[in-house]
């Protein structure tokens, strides 16, 4: 995945999901629960890349930012359960993904 179009496009193969706006700037997107309305991707754009915020366990956490350079904690939300992103291609795609149904599942 390396734009903002390709991780909506995969956040929208969960089930009952939906993109949202809700800062009123095209460059934030959010990927919710229809059900509760919970967040589990923030997508923006910061320094160049495109970034993906994701809840995580903290179990889970601290690995993937010592895994990855490019994880690191959550820009502008609680840090010890979000990690921030950077999609600069460091990050395997298939670990992106899986990165990414964690914050799903967790939000569910």
């Amino acid at each position: 995945m390396k734009n903002r179009e390709e991780i909506i496009r995969y956040c929208r193969t969960f089930k009952n999901v939906y993109e949202d706006q809700p800062f009123h700037d095209p460059g934030w997107t959010v990927m919710r629960h229809k059900e509760n309305k919970k967040i589990f991707a923030w997508i923006f754009e910061r320094d160049g890349h495109i970034w993906v915020n994701v809840k995580c366990s903290p179990d889970w956490r601290d690995f993937w930012r010592s895994v990855y350079k490019s994880v690191i904690p959550a820009y502008h939300l609680n840090k010890v359960h979000w990690n921030s992103i950077i999609m600069d291609g460091t990050i395997p795609e298939e670990e992106v993904k899986r990165m990414i149904g964690e914050s799903y599942d967790l939000t569910i």
